[in-house]
């Protein structure tokens, strides 16, 4: 098409790009003299209605957006020519490289310049999202985000400041761009590069979110070299070696806007924003969470675990506990029995004399009731990671225990509920939180607990998982 007018207004001069029976082509307009960018959808054999819907829901995206960092709706039209029919949308042209042309040139990025990059893109995104309806653009990768080159000005305050590169940065390319104001049961057309697109996008549909997992991709790809799509994963996530130094700090926000589970993952840019400027604010490193004063509740969390740890009593032992118990005293026993050999051997070889032996049986029946009284206080300990469920009855410090219900796959989690519990029909003495997992019930016994450290561990569970307490 080079050295064409469309219009009688867009005169073609080079080919910008080609992909999927859609081409970019630098035109000038000659009613401005100045430079656009024309993208053309073709009839040819490749030619999809779907891909014409996208095209008309690009235009009509651009047509109600304004920002500096996303082309301008210029123009958009119906043509045909002596070899070809189509369509053409222009847009302002940008003169600037992707990040993937910046990376295949030798380009590297510090952590600080990645940084100052997420945090523009996220600032578009925020824009973007925060229409009504909102845009989502759902193609978010190196190749579709566009850095110019930082001025000698700019490159001399970077300098001073030590900050990261200013660069300016555009985010293009909204052909698989997708509102959400379609209703429920209509069709979406599933787009999206692999690698760069979260599980619930091969669905057809993308949320905010989903904008998320794809601007921390294109983070992983900045910081390997190599597309993800490439890289190995584990449970669907990315598993990733920078080849710059990062904080840890850093890549746990990178991982938190990967994560597959999209209840998992953060859930708007502004959020994500505010993790990256203060992180560990909302979320800590494993540290324990306040809880009502004097309680003897252990729970720690972080994004990826929770455990909790609750003294129960002994009624509510089950009968493999009751077995462990008695093993227990049973080696409590002999170790008591044991030591009373050695002590009372050692005050009689020391003294000469076997008069204290006669309150040696005292001397054995404090040993052996310390020793119980230390060992064993049982405890419910329930856990969940990335993987799975799972809890343990257990006696003080995890010496002895056992498996109160064999663990279940962490996805399999599906209610959380309080219930009351009642020694008759007409007395009820407390409440027990249950998670159910499929078929299978994980029971916190709280019977010893007060109401409001039920509430507390409840809460904490149903935000952590984000299911509704019923």
């Amino acid at each position: 098409m080079a050295e064409q007018v469309l219009k009688e207004r867009y005169a073609i001069q080079q080919q910008l790009g080609k992909n999927a029976g859609r081409q970019t082509w630098l035109a000038r307009d000659l009613q401005t003299e100045e430079l656009v960018a024309i993208k053309i959808l073709t009839f040819g054999a490749d030619f999809q209605w779907e891909d014409l819907k996208l095209f008309e829901r690009e235009a009509e995206a651009l047509q109600s957006l304004s920002h500096p960092a996303i082309p301008r709706y210029l123009d958009h039209f119906e043509f045909q020519t002596r070899k070809t029919k189509g369509f053409a949308l222009v847009q302002n042209y940008i003169e600037a490289k992707s990040l993937a042309e910046w990376v295949k040139l030798g380009r590297t990025f510090n952590e600080d310049e990645i940084k100052q990059l997420a945090r523009d893109l996220l600032e578009i995104l925020i824009y973007l999202h925060g229409q009504n309806p909102p845009v989502i653009h759902r193609d978010i990768k190196p190749s579709n985000i566009l850095l110019g080159e930082e001025s000698p000005l700019d490159q001399k305050l970077s300098t001073l400041n030590k900050g990261g590169w200013e660069g300016q940065v555009y985010l293009v390319d909204f052909g698989s761009v997708q509102t959400l104001a379609a209703r429920e049961g209509s069709t979406f057309t599933v787009v999206g590069t692999y690698g760069y697109m979260p599980p619930e996008q091969f669905g057809g549909r993308g949320v905010p979110a989903s904008d998320l997992y794809g601007l921390g991709a294109t983070l992983i790809y900045l910081v390997t070299g190599t597309h993800p799509a490439e890289l190995p994963q584990e449970d669907l996530r990315i598993k990733f070696e920078p080849k710059i130094y990062l904080s840890s700090d850093f890549v746990d926000w990178i991982e938190w806007m990967t994560e597959p589970d999209l209840k998992r993952r953060l859930t708007s840019a502004g959020e994500a924003l505010k993790a990256l400027e203060k992180p560990g604010e909302k979320e800590g490193k494993y540290s324990v969470v306040s809880k009502p004063t004097g309680s003897k509740v252990q729970l720690k969390k972080d994004r990826n675990n929770l455990e909790i740890i609750v003294p129960i009593h002994w009624t509510d032992v089950n009968g493999i506990g009751c077995f462990s118990i008695v093993f227990i005293l049973l080696i409590c026993f002999c170790f008591s029995l044991l030591l009373w050999i050695l002590i009372m051997q050692f005050i009689s070889h020391l003294f000469g004399i076997s008069i204290l032996s006669g309150f040696g049986g005292y001397l054995f029946l404090f040993i052996f009731i310390f020793l119980s009284w230390v060992t064993i206080k049982p405890r419910n300990r329930l856990r969940i990671d990335r993987q799975q469920i799972y809890q343990r009855i257990y006696f003080n410090y995890n010496w002895f225990g056992y498996n109160n219900m064999p663990p279940s796959p962490r996805w399999a989690i599906c209610k959380l509920r309080i219930s009351d519990i009642y020694y008759n029909k007409n007395s009820r003495v407390g409440r027990n939180i249950q998670i159910w997992a499929g078929i299978r019930e994980y029971k916190l016994i709280t019977k010893d607990l007060t109401n409001g450290e039920v509430d507390w561990i409840a809460h904490e569970l149903s935000e952590w998982l984000n299911l509704p307490i019923t």
